[in-house]
């Protein structure tokens, strides 16, 4: 008897030491055709490896033979740590220490919102290293590189800066649970040290970028400016016009294995 995705216990990586110690829950399906290669679903702010889109994604890479991969950023679903503790560079880090952990050969990274941020500052990490050829394709999904830095603090209120200021954090109602977002001083100056859309992008390898044209959090115009940024790859960008920022409609899905499919054919 197979266990659905849902059953099967992850698997931990410690990350990081001493104070900054966590252990990062983890599921790695393993692939039947080596020739083809590894999913990596990086996922959202305050999202999970659980949620509808990676779930789906494993489906998928079960049916067509490829490993996947999907891990809970610390303070997110399985793993520990405080949520208030994370920033771009926590999340990047256990990203890919868990990256180097479980993958062998290529991979297509999948970001979803923040996820596409830390999809795009780890395929930077990975050409620092001389690495870069490990990623074979990105896929990303309502993308919000530089949330923080663009989306956030030009609009930031008044007692939204003097929560910052005085508190270190402020809190902002969500429609996607019933607990309000958080968003921390770390993090915003965190955000500041990560920027990706300061200059080109180069990533070596095919994009397919989805977008909805009604999304409430990420602008469209936001994924164009990222493919401005992007001018030296192979990058296919998709508008969906009542699209919101999840993506999760049965139509949705069917575009994001499509685009999946597309940027491994073109690897």
């Amino acid at each position: 008897m197979s266990l659905t995705p849902q059953l099967v216990q992850p698997q931990t990586l410690d990350v990081g030491s001493d104070a900054s110690a966590r252990r990062i829950a983890y599921l790695l399906q393993r692939g039947t055709d080596d020739a083809k290669p590894t999913l990596v679903w990086l996922g959202g702010y305050r999202s999970d490896m659980s949620g509808t889109k990676a779930v789906e994604i494993e489906r998928h890479a079960r049916e067509t033979g490829c490993a996947c991969l999907r891990l809970d950023y610390s303070g997110h679903g399985a793993s520990g740590g405080a949520f208030r503790d994370g920033t771009i560079s926590r999340w990047l880090e256990e990203s890919l220490a868990v990256i180097d952990h479980a993958v062998r050969g290529p991979m297509v990274l999948i970001g979803s919102s923040m996820g596409a941020w830390i999809a795009l500052r780890a395929v930077q990490e990975l050409r620092a290293r001389g690495e870069g050829n490990r990623v074979a394709g990105l896929v990303l999904i309502a993308p919000a590189p530089d949330f923080t830095v663009e989306l956030i603090e030009p609009n930031l209120t008044e007692v939204e800066r003097a929560s910052l200021a005085e508190r270190g954090y402020f809190e902002e109602a969500t429609p996607y649970g019933p607990d309000a977002n958080i968003f921390t001083a770390a993090l915003m100056a965190d955000g500041r040290a990560n920027v990706v859309l300061s200059g080109m992008i180069e990533t070596g390898c095919p994009i397919h970028i989805l977008q909805g044209m009604a999304d409430p959090d990420v602008p469209f115009t936001h994924a164009l400016k990222l493919m401005e940024h992007l001018p030296a790859d192979d990058v296919v960008m998709t508008l969906i016009g009542d699209g919101d920022h999840r993506l999760s409609r049965p139509e949705d899905l069917e575009r994001i294995l499509a685009a999946i499919d597309g940027v491994m054919a073109a690897a």
